[in-house]
Order: structure tokens, then C-alpha cells, then sequence
């Protein structure tokens, strides 16, 4: 392989995929690591045990640790100091269980040749350390995505404050002498927050105070750290400041991850990271949302600019989405890219994955690809994957339906996808493209009914409305649902019963199912960050999407009906109710799919296929 490094994980992904894993499916994930050539990736599991001996020995009490650590789902954004307490605390039952996985992790990972990654303290420290100790120099950093203070503005140590080098070198002894070390670190100081003062100086300071409480620990530590903050805060992050904090450490003693590479490089402005070296990483997918999506140009181009960049430091490529089980082909592409000298020819390329994907040729399933390729994989510019898709979104008369790609290329792959079905219906991977192919088409249906809907509505047509909403919420909808009820990997009662299956006792198990239920809906007591981690799965369009559809058609019609104008904060403050009373309604998710997905997909098509 051309460069050293081939890297994969992003932060997130440890919350919005692997927060319910076991060994089975970790074991599974690391294997297709190793077939994918993987040999750089972050082992992140059981470091809250850590933590927590660390907090104890420095005579913090458990109700001050409790009050620290977030629930299971929201993990990663306490540890990047985003985020404290929500959805918490951590069970004793947990911290055994994850340390007991993590042996496993990093055991199976070095055997296979993979360098792992390990976290270190970034600076946050739980409010109980001003307690012990009264006169250290910690400042409360502002709120992070819409929570005020009672969940975040997290406490950060002073990193020229003695006891900043005493946390952080006791937290990675603990560590390595926990799990042993490939003496390379993780820590994010400043993801997403603003740090204290934008002096050149004061930011070299920083992060030349988290190197040396690695080294600390372990001489030959190099730092890995996430390159998003400089493009998520531009505005802070000007070449001055990107510089110092890249020079606080030696050269070559970090590696930088250009997170989100193929469409906001870093590199390209900041002179190859000023000398440290990099990783070209493709971040594809936000918060595990499902979408076909995907910026093949970018990646089939963008890593071989960078290694002809003038004085490049490029070390790597890398896949950091933040959440998986979505759009294999750009993942399998992004593999083999690391492998590549050159770019690929990329039809002939889609031809083969096709024949591989479903273990025989087939013509309809290869032009199908081709449309796939060449539309909903083709995004250019600047291209941000959330889905923001109307049905995945709290409705209102101001959606955005816009698509970056021709909406008959996707209804063409439907047609003929189906057609492939009676030759290739027998592949489990064929089946799980068809469910992915059939969603999509009925997403951009629900797009087409409501411009139908808010036209109806604008033109005070209320046969009109009734009949398109009609369609939507008693038709469309039920249809979609049940298509994603009859796969596995598309079903809400897969992920909630991963999540009870962790718990050892009802009491976790209700905990564990409520977190995995916000996650994905409110992400946060009020809707902070409402449907960011939105998913397509049987049980969570009925009765979740649908009832706020359903709700929304009504206010319409209510409106239309009795002539005054509908207002959108009232219809805000209902649906929330709707929206809380989903994450609490403790009905049950069948686990188990039901129905055949071809038939499902079928009786869509002839229904809707426009």
C-alpha cells in the first residue's frame, strides 16, 4: 500500500454504532478491518473504568462521579467535554463489562497486525476536582448544541496548572497498564468549543501541555487528534492559530486527522498542517442517518492531490463516519482507494462491486449501479450528509426537498433492481439493497406528497390536502414501515434490544432502552439536537415519523376548516409531546423481521412508481 496508514473510526461512532456492541459483532467489525486492510483504528472501550479509578484515587466521591458521566448512548461527547450527566449515570455492571470487551478489542486487534489507538486527557475534569482541590485553575467552558449548563459547560483544567500533568499521566499509566500500549493517543481538547483566548502563545500552551502528559506516561507517545475543529470554527482557527497549536508539539510526534477531507480539506490552506504529518479521511455520514449518499469523485480523486500536494506530510487514508450500517459501496471504495496508486475507473469498477456484492453477473443489477453511480453517489461540491429528507424531519411549511441528484436515476434503479430480483432474490446482500433502493425512492415520494400538501394548503384547496396527507399518512407511510420491517437490519427493535440485552437487571434495562430511544429522536431532554441521529427503521416510521405526519395534515385541515392560520411554534409545542411520548411509550419492537421483502417492494412499485 502507498501510504502507512490506513485509519478508520471517528469518535461519534463508538455512541451512534458500537454503544450496545458485544463481542460477536466487535469480533465480526475487527475481521472486516483486517479484510478491509485496516491497521490503524482507536480502542476506546472501557476508559470510563479508568476514569473512574483515576477520580477515586484523587478523592472524589461516586455521586460527584455519577453526576460526570453521561448514559451509555451519549458517551463520546462526554468524553470530548461536550456533555455531562445526561441520560447517567454508568452502572457498576457497565464499567465491568466494557473493560472485559476491551481486553478482547485490543488483543484481537494486535493480533491481526492493527496499531491501536488509545485515549488520553484532553482537560476536562468533573466538578468534583474543584472540590478536592480548592485552588486549581479550572474555567467553565460555554454550552455545547443547544444544552445550557445543567448538562454542559464542562470544567477545563488550565493546562499550565500542576495538576493538568497529574491527571493526565495517572489516567494513561492506568491505561497502559491495563491494556498495554501501541503508543499512539487520541485526545480532542477544543471539538466544537471555543478555546479561552485566541493568542498564538496561550494555544501552544495547550497543546503542548496534553503532549507532555502523555509523554509523561509514555516517552514515545504520539498524539492523533482530530482535525475538525479547524474547519467546524474557521473563523477562530485562522493560520496563526491552527500553526501554534500544531507547533506546540514536535514535528512528527502528531498525526492530524483531515476529518472531512473530500469536502472540506484542511491541508490545502494550512501548508500540509504546517509539517505534521496526516491522514486523508473521508467522514461521508453524520450521525448514522440513513441515505444513499455518497462523493465518489472526491474520493476516487482527492487522496492522490494530497499526495502530490507541494511538501506534503500525507501518511494515510482514512474512513471516520460517524455512524455505519449505511451505504457499503463508498466504504468498500474508500478501502480499495487506500490501496491504489491511481484513481479507478469507477463505471467499470461499480460493474464488478455489483457482480461481487451478489456473487453472480447481472445486467440489470450492473445498470442499476450505474444510475446509482452516476446520481445519489455523486454529489459535487461542498456536500454535508444529513438527511434532511421531510420524513425524517419535524414537519412544517419550510422543508427543504432539494436533491443533488436526478430523482428518476433512483426510481430507474428501483425498476430494475426489482427486475434482478427472481435471479439473484436468493442474496442476502441483494435483499438488503433492495430495502436500501425502496427507501430512498419512498423518501423522495414523501417529499413529492408534501409539496402536495403545503400547495394544497397555501391554495386553501382542502379536498386537495385530504387527499394527498391522506395518502401520505395512511398509505405511504404503513407501506415504508413494514418494507423495513421485513429486514433485519432496518428494524428499531434490533437496536433497542441490543441495548437491554447489555443491562443486568430491569432497572439498567429500562435506562439502556431509554437512551438508545433518544438518541435517535429528541438527542437530549428538549429536542437539542432533534432528529441529528435520525434513522429509517420499521417501528420508527409508524410511530414516530407517521404520528408527527399525521399530526401535522390534521393542524392543516384544523386550520383550513376553522380560517385561522396555523402556527407553527403551537404545532412545535404538540409534537413534542409526540415526539417525548415515542421515547416513553415502552411499547415493544419486534426484533425478528416479517414479511417478504421482495413483495413489500413489489406492491410499492406498483402503487408509486412514478
Amino acid at each position: 500500500a502507498p501510504p502507512r496508514y490506513r485509519y478508520y473510526q471517528n469518535v461519534c461512532t463508538q455512541s451512534y454504532s458500537f454503544a450496545w456492541w458485544d463481542w460477536a459483532r466487535w469480533e465480526r467489525e475487527i475481521d472486516w478491518m483486517a479484510l478491509s486492510g485496516i491497521n490503524l483504528a482507536p480502542a476506546f472501550a472501557g476508559q470510563e473504568a479508568a476514569w473512574q479509578r483515576v477520580y477515586r484515587s484523587l478523592g472524589l466521591n461516586q455521586s460527584e462521579i455519577d453526576a460526570y458521566f453521561t448514559g451509555p448512548a451519549f458517551l463520546a461527547w462526554n468524553r470530548m467535554g461536550n456533555l455531562h450527566g445526561w441520560a447517567g449515570p454508568l452502572p457498576p455492571a457497565w464499567h465491568l463489562k466494557q473493560l472485559y470487551l476491551q481486553y478482547r478489542i485490543v488483543e484481537r486487534m494486535r493480533s491481526l497486525g492493527m496499531i491501536t489507538v488509545l485515549p488520553a486527557f484532553a482537560g476536562h475534569v468533573p466538578q468534583g476536582v474543584l472540590r478536592v482541590f480548592p485552588r486549581v485553575n479550572a474555567t467553565r467552558l460555554g454550552g455545547w448544541s443547544h444544552f445550557d449548563c445543567t448538562y454542559s459547560c464542562t470544567y477545563l483544567l488550565d493546562p499550565e496548572d500542576p495538576m493538568f500533568q497529574v491527571i493526565g499521566t495517572l489516567f494513561l499509566k492506568e491505561l497502559i497498564k491495563e491494556f498495554g500500549t501501541d503508543h499512539i493517543y487520541s485526545a480532542d481538547t477544543f471539538n466544537e468549543m471555543t478555546p479561552l483566548s485566541s493568542d498564538p502563545a496561550y494555544l501552544s500552551r495547550v497543546s503542548n501541555a496534553v503532549f507532555r502528559s502523555m509523554t509523561g506516561a509514555d516517552p514515545e507517545a504520539l498524539w492523533l487528534m482530530q482535525g475538525w475543529l479547524f474547519q467546524h470554527q474557521p473563523d477562530f482557527w485562522q493560520p496563526a492559530q491552527v500553526r501554534a497549536l500544531l507547533h506546540g508539539v514536535p514535528l512528527g510526534r502528531m498525526i492530524v486527522l483531515d476529518l472531512f477531507a473530500e469536502s472540506k480539506p484542511v491541508y490545502q490552506w494550512t501548508e500540509s498542517f504546517y509539517g505534521q504529518p496526516f491522514i486523508w479521511c473521508m467522514l461521508h455520514n453524520f450521525g448514522g442517518n440513513h441515505g444513499l449518499f455518497g462523493t465518489v469523485e472526491a474520493i476516487n480523486h482527492g487522496p492522490f492531490v494530497a499526495r502530490r500536494f507541494p511538501n506534503s506530510t500525507m501518511v494515510g487514508t482514512g474512513l471516520v463516519p460517524e455512524g455505519i450500517e449505511q451505504n457499503d459501496m463508498v466504504y468498500e471504495l474508500m478501502n480499495e482507494l487506500g490501496w491504489r496508486q491511481e484513481p479507478l475507473d469507477l463505471p467499470s469498477w461499480v460493474t464488478r462491486y455489483a457482480e461481487r456484492r451478489y456473487g453472480a453477473p447481472n445486467a440489470a443489477a450492473a445498470r442499476a449501479w450505474q444510475l446509482l453511480l452516476r446520481s445519489v453517489y455523486n454529489c459535487t461540491g461542498v456536500c454535508v450528509n444529513h438527511n434532511r429528507s421531510p420524513l425524517v424531519r419535524r414537519p412544517s411549511l419550510r422543508m427543504d426537498t432539494e436533491l443533488w441528484y436526478n430523482a428518476s436515476d433512483v426510481y430507474e434503479a428501483w425498476r430494475l433492481l426489482l427486475g434482478a430480483g427472481r435471479e439473484l432474490g436468493s442474496s442476502p446482500t441483494f435483499r438488503y439493497d433492495l430495502v436500501d433502493v425502496t427507501r430512498q425512492a419512498a423518501q423522495q415520494l414523501v417529499s413529492d406528497f408534501y409539496l402536495g400538501i403545503r400547495a394544497a394548503f397555501q391554495s386553501h384547496a382542502l379536498p386537495e390536502l385530504l387527499a394527498a396527507g391522506g395518502v401520505l399518512v395512511y398509505d405511504l407511510l404503513p407501506e415504508l414501515d413494514s418494507l423495513l420491517s421485513s429486514h433485519s437490519l432496518f428494524l428499531l427493535g434490533r437496536w433497542l434490544e441490543s441495548a437491554r440485552a447489555v443491562a443486568t437487571s430491569d432497572r439498567e434495562a429500562e435506562q439502556y432502552e431509554l437512551n438508545a430511544r433518544n438518541q435517535v429522536t429528541l438527542w437530549g431532554p428538549s429536542g437539542n439536537i432533534l432528529d441529528y441521529a435520525n434513522k429509517q427503521l420499521g417501528g420508527l416510521v409508524l410511530d414516530y415519523y407517521g404520528v408527527r405526519w399525521s399530526l401535522f395534515v390534521s393542524a392543516l385541515v384544523e386550520s383550513l376548516n376553522s380560517g385561522s392560520p396555523f402556527h407553527q411554534e403551537q404545532f412545535n409545542q404538540a409534537v413534542f409531546q409526540v415526539e417525548r411520548g415515542f421515547v416513553y411509550n415502552q411499547k415493544h419492537y419486534p426484533a425478528v423481521p416479517a414479511g417478504d421483502t421482495l413483495e413489500i417492494s413489489r406492491k410499492l412499485f406498483l402503487k408509486y412508481y412514478p
